[in-house]
């Protein structure tokens, strides 16, 4: 598989609608153990994404991701802003000098990108963050590349674990951020950021489905 600039900005205008559609979902979750403007607040840098990803006429991938980078962090405010700007700026250093994607690109730019939000947030699992999405849905995304496995098989495990990372943290004390300061109370609540984390990677999975 291959992707074109074309595909990539396609596949991410599917992730903000995605994201869009279930804004609500995220700050109802956020209400329970947050501020609930976490749906609110990923809209709000999505769409700016998407302004950007419908203005940009240019051919290079690293260009367009820190033009991403930078529309999302001066659209968002909150402390998710620089994280996501991170991961676009990391990502898009793995896809410098491309004129297309191959399965590889991809998968380093995810690997990448994680990794820039880690370094940033210095969240781990268990911490009740994005992170029990993002970090075992990497390490199952490595694995099954290491194995031999095309990008969709890739980023199906990838998925699955990242699922199941989210769903781990319904049962977790927050240790970081507003949802701290719940105590007892943050257990029995989904992370809203570990949802968001989780609609963005099945929704990339699912265009590529479509580009496929």
């Amino acid at each position: 598989m291959k992707l074109t600039i074309s595909d990539f900005k396609q596949i991410f205008i599917y992730i903000a609608e995605q994201i869009e559609a279930r804004k609500d979902e995220l700050s109802e979750l956020d209400r329970a153990v947050g501020d609930g403007d976490h749906g609110v607040t990923m809209s709000i840098g999505w769409q700016a994404i998407v302004d950007k990803l419908n203005s940009y006429e240019g051919d290079d991938f690293a260009a367009l991701c820190k033009d991403m980078a930078m529309s999302f962090l001066n659209a968002v405010g909150s402390s998710v802003g620089p994280l996501y700007a991170t991961a676009f700026l990391r990502g898009g250093m793995a896809l410098q000098g491309k004129a297309e994607l191959d399965e590889e690109d991809v998968v380093q730019f995810w690997l990448k990108a994680v990794n820039g939000i880690q370094e940033r947030g210095k969240a781990q699992v268990g911490d009740k963050t994005m992170m029990d999405t993002w970090i075992p849905a990497m390490q199952a995304l490595e694995q099954e590349r290491s194995r031999g496995g095309d990008l969709l098989a890739s980023l199906e495990a990838a998925v699955t674990a990242g699922e199941k990372g989210m769903n781990s943290t319904a049962e977790m004390l927050s240790q970081k951020g507003r949802s701290s300061r719940l105590g007892e109370r943050s257990v029995g609540h989904l992370d809203p950021g570990s949802v968001s984390a989780y609609i963005i990677l099945s929704s990339f999975l699912e265009a590529i489905r479509k580009l496929g």
